[in-house]
């Protein structure tokens, strides 16, 4: 009888368990689905103005007026993007924006790793002060620079050309900070191994360290890639020439009226679609590669 009862205990606590574990399991399932219900509404939030402003770019102004918030055209048509393409002066700010932003994200990346490395591994006179420079710099608003910028351009020549659209830019900041951090998390007896094959200090930081702050470099490309695409402050006070004209100034003029009379939404629309697709490919594809760089460097 002992066993039996026994037994009987036993199978009872567990059904009970197993009752209990499936009862966790369908709470930790509705959680799960809450939780991506959630996300799914937020992201739908942020993403229907984008496709708002897609489908409006195909449709002509009497649609996008009839119906502003369609995301299906009635009739689609390109004809905004053929006006901006071959009827206005969209192919230069395009073009202009590329070199920009290619020169750049080039310049940013190398001469922002280049100071990063010296801050965390060079022992020089000054180093802690200059470093606090650099981040009391991060705390100035951009628009205090801009006067002080415009006279330091003008009196080097550099007003109405590339270089002075180009070479303001080609540092900040945050990118020597993020490089400097991540510098300092690589492993010191790496750049000891090479030094002792005989490599000197740019070519430990150019063949040893920089390979190995890959998930740092992608994201200062990223950074520097967004910052300069979409700068605009800095365009105004550096170039008045129609023809070094960028994208963000060309598309804030079409915003104000530019191009047509009235509110042309198509026209507006469809330059805003063509600025944001860069961005927004390249954090696409990138944007794991972001979260990276806050882990340091593998040690070893």
């Amino acid at each position: 009888m002992t066993s039996v009862a026994t037994a009987a205990t036993g199978t009872a606590a567990s059904e009970a368990r197993e009752k209990r574990m499936r009862g966790s399991a369908r709470r930790r399932t509705i959680g799960t689905v809450v939780v991506y219900a959630v996300l799914a509404v937020t992201a739908l939030v942020y993403v229907y103005p984008f496709l708002i402003a897609v489908a409006t770019s195909f449709t002509t102004q009497e649609q996008a007026v009839a119906n502003p918030l369609s995301l299906v055209p009635a009739a689609p048509t390109t004809a905004a993007y053929e006006r901006l393409f071959l009827r206005s002066d969209f192919p230069v700010w395009l073009q202009n924006s590329v070199i920009v932003t290619l020169c750049v994200t080039t310049g940013r990346v190398f001469l922002n790793s280049l100071a990063g490395y010296a801050l965390a591994r060079l022992p020089f006179r000054g180093r802690g002060p200059v470093f606090a420079g650099i981040v009391a710099v991060m705390a100035v608003p951009a628009v205090v620079l801009l006067i002080p910028k415009f006279l330091v351009i003008n009196q080097l020549g550099m007003y109405d050309s590339y270089a002075g659209l180009i070479v303001p830019l080609l540092a900040d900041a945050a990118g020597v900070f993020i490089m400097k951090n991540f510098f300092e998390s690589i492993p010191v007896s790496v750049e000891e191994a090479a030094r002792i094959d005989g490599a000197g200090v740019f070519r430990t930081y150019w063949s040893v360290v920089l390979p190995m702050a890959r998930p740092a470099l992608i994201t200062l490309v990223i950074l520097s890639f967004q910052g300069s695409w979409n700068e605009l402050s800095h365009f105004i006070v550096a170039a008045q020439d129609p023809q070094l004209h960028t994208l963000t100034k060309g598309v804030a003029q079409l915003a104000s009226g530019a191009l047509s009379q009235g509110s042309q939404y198509p026209i507006k629309l469809a330059a805003a679609t063509v600025m944001t697709i860069p961005v927004a490919v390249l954090f696409f594809l990138f944007q794991r590669r972001i979260m990276n760089a806050t882990t340091g460097a593998e040690k070893g």
